[in-house]
């Protein structure tokens, strides 16, 4: 496979990070490795989305607090992002939802229109003015030869230093110059790019549970999206995919991490990572970085025994 007929992927976690853990970041360079090595697909970026602060969780800080914990987390990775737009919400989002809104946001950003390679889509971009003139990721006068798909990453790799978004399609896509006239539209490059949820094995198990997902919920998330699962504790996901109709049905759209690496839960787990500052627990070192160590103890959070 060429770099231009690989799958293109972000990964999104979402989650409480309630603090954000040395587990949580490994998962993400797990998911990546394991990815690349599939030979199938480039992992361009990660999102961290933390949740809203209205999610109820007992002990939850404020957002304002895991958003910068999370920033402090990922401030020397060249690939992963934090997105504060589910905790800027005025209530709580589904992960769906936030799954969609990094769908959709991906047509602002790159300025370009994505279609179908063979049916041009007609839908405007999602909350641009259609009377308003937008500047697009290239135009066709200053362009002289057809941009390649390096070159929209490029420009993709720049959005998601400011801001993380990416449109996720399912099928094969090209992008177009949404300035063109969309009867003799210029083609560029033909990429598939797809946002990918991120998640460990108990929240894949969690939806074997009944009546705690939305059942059409589930389908967006692993029908349209897809799910990569780095399982902890040695999991069984075969097992738990098989009580689930709905994960039997798009069992190709989950992949499953498969490496020598044990992910013991204790490395993930934000709670075990509370408990060992609330009791002074010099291992905390083995679940947090000192960034967010150092963070917590300024501002004295999850000192007291209620989170």
């Amino acid at each position: 496979m060429t770099e231009t007929t690989k799958t293109h992927v972000i990964l999104l976690a979402c989650g409480s990070f309630n603090p954000i853990t040395k587990g949580h970041i490994q998962m993400f360079e797990r998911a990546r490795d394991y990815l690349h090595k599939t030979g199938r697909f480039i992992v361009i970026g990660g999102i961290v989305s933390p949740v809203h602060d209205s999610y109820g969780k007992q002990g939850l800080v404020s957002s304002r607090h895991r958003l910068i914990m999370c920033q402090l987390a990922v401030q020397n990775s060249d690939w992963i992002r934090v997105d504060p737009w589910e905790c800027y919400q005025d209530t709580w989002q589904t992960t769906c939802s936030v799954l969609e809104h990094h769908r959709d946001l991906m047509k602002r950003v790159t300025g370009c229109i994505l279609s179908n390679v063979n049916t041009p889509s007609m839908t405007p971009v999602t909350g641009q003015p259609q009377n308003e003139t937008t500047q697009p990721v290239y135009q066709n006068s200053n362009v002289p030869t057809k941009p390649t798909a390096a070159k929209i990453l490029g420009k993709v790799g720049q959005s998601l230093s400011r801001i993380c978004c990416v449109r996720p399609p399912v099928e094969r896509f090209t992008f177009v110059d949404e300035n063109a006239n969309l009867g003799t539209v210029m083609r560029y490059e033909e990429i598939e790019l797809r946002i990918l949820l991120l998640c460990g094995s108990d929240l894949l198990e969690s939806f074997c549970i009944p009546g705690l997902w939305n059942e059409a919920d589930m389908e967006v998330i692993v029908g349209d999206f897809g799910i990569v699962v780095v399982p902890r504790d040695a999991a069984d996901t075969d097992r738990i995919m098989n009580h689930s109709s709905i994960l039997r049905k798009y069992k190709n759209n989950i992949m499953v991490v498969k490496d020598d690496i044990n992910h013991p839960m204790s490395v993930v787990s934000s709670t075990k990572s509370r408990l060992a500052l609330q009791h002074g627990d010099g291992h905390v070192v083995d679940y947090l970085s000192q960034p967010v160590i150092d963070y917590i103890l300024k501002s004295q959070l999850y000192i007291n025994a209620s989170g």
